[in-house]
């Protein structure tokens, strides 16, 4: 039998490997199969502030697929398959029956692309009992806090954790006096929440709130109507908009009475993916996605990519396919997912957000990445983006 010190150093390497592969166990029983199913429900298309703005009626799904790839590449030296099934439902269509009559009792794991009420109403059913769902689409922080669900793990960042980023960065330049505009739609005004809450905890200074009440079209009357609008008594470093719905807030850059910056929902962005970011492999995963959908990544679809790419990091640690194993690894400090932003991504286990670094774009440039360097935590940095452990209102948690 040739000497394994005959070999050249690579096929040693390689020897090894297929010695270790050889005596673990999973190997001799065959593949295992991860099973994942991803639910959704197509909504009703809004109108579009510009004609500029594609319609993207696929967010998400392309970012699990991707994800997928990634999965079986590992698996094939872990000897696991990872499988996705796509639960479209129709803008009229029966979420909870889809989930009880296709996925409950056949799938462990769910991505789930719902809005935050149908999250819950998942959640709480019967049959999700022993199902563990990956939200990929709500920023809500009530999820994470008061109506947070054990079931229920939050692949994107709260609407805390993107304005405390943006306040963090606003420390640093010293731009401590805002001037808060709000837009009339209910996520406006939770966004605005978020914003007042990180102004009290980085100690910013709001010296003036309005709320932007124009029913017209912003795109004819902005140039007069803006101006007339931002002219306060007050001084201010930048004015900090809450327009989620994208109605007004394109509008205020470079049209209000005085020439300040616009952040927020608009102008300087907190998010966590950017099609102008590149660092830490992003570029890679940029182009990846970009061959496979035709259009840049969009945040759906890098939560739905994480989602699924942790599923399979757990599983390959694991080596399980069971949900028990999964779950507890999942919310361990042992997990950590390499998410294209120079630091590993965990879970927060008092209330199954995902905790991430949060990027601060603006429409062509990446700008920073918070958490900014200075803010200090006793477990890691990213935990002063968002509810810390000490400020959670998630019950199950605090009945641990």
């Amino acid at each position: 039998m040739r000497s394994t010190k005959m070999l050249p150093r690579i096929g040693l390497i390689v020897f090894i490997f297929f010695q270790i592969v050889a005596s673990n166990p999973l190997f001799a029983k065959g593949k295992q199969t991860i099973k994942i199913a991803y639910l959704t429900q197509m909504q009703k298309a809004r109108p579009v502030l510009s004609n500029l703005d594609p319609i993207i009626e696929n967010k998400g799904v392309l970012g699990a697929e991707l994800a997928i790839e990634d999965n079986n590449t590992t698996g094939q030296y872990t000897k696991q398959q990872f499988t996705l099934e796509r639960f479209i439902v129709p803008v009229e269509g029966n979420v909870t029956d889809t989930f009880n009559k296709k996925i409950a009792k056949k799938y462990a794991y769910v991505v789930t692309n719902l809005p935050p009420e149908l999250t819950n109403t998942v959640a709480d059913l019967a049959e999700a009992k022993d199902v563990l769902l990956f939200d990929v689409a709500t920023v809500d922080d009530a999820l994470r806090n008061k109506e947070c669900r054990a079931n229920a793990l939050h692949l994107l960042p709260s609407r805390a954790m993107r304005a405390d980023a943006l306040a963090q960065y606003m420390m640093k330049k010293r731009w401590t006096k805002w001037f808060l505009v709000i837009g009339a739609a209910a996520e406006d005004k939770l966004y605005a929440e978020a914003l007042k809450r990180a102004a009290k905890r980085f100690g910013m200074n709001i010296v003036q709130e309005k709320t932007w009440e124009h029913s017209f079209d912003a795109r004819r009357t902005a140039q007069s109507d803006v101006a007339v609008f931002t002219q306060i008594d007050d001084d201010y470093d930048v004015l900090v908009v809450a327009d989620e719905q994208g109605q007004f807030g394109e509008y205020l850059d470079y049209r209000t009475w005085i020439p300040r910056p616009v952040i927020g929902t608009q102008g300087l962005v907190a998010t966590s993916w950017h099609k102008t970011h590149e660092q830490w492999g992003a570029t890679q995963i940029q182009n990846r996605f970009k061959e496979k959908a035709g259009r840049w990544m969009e945040e759906q679809d890098y939560g739905a990519y994480l989602a699924v790419r942790a599923i399979g990091e757990a599983a390959t640690r694991t080596q399980s396919n069971e949900l028990k194993p999964i779950k507890d690894y999942l919310l361990s400090d042992q997990f950590a997912l390499q998410g294209y932003k120079g630091t590993p991504l965990s879970f927060r286990p008092w209330d199954n957000q995902l905790r991430q670094p949060v990027l601060l774009a603006a429409p062509r440039s990446l700008v920073a990445v918070a958490p900014i360097e200075g803010f200090l935590h006793p477990k890691t940095e990213l935990d002063t983006l968002g509810y810390d452990q000490p400020e959670t209102e998630c019950q199950w948690s605090k009945g641990k």
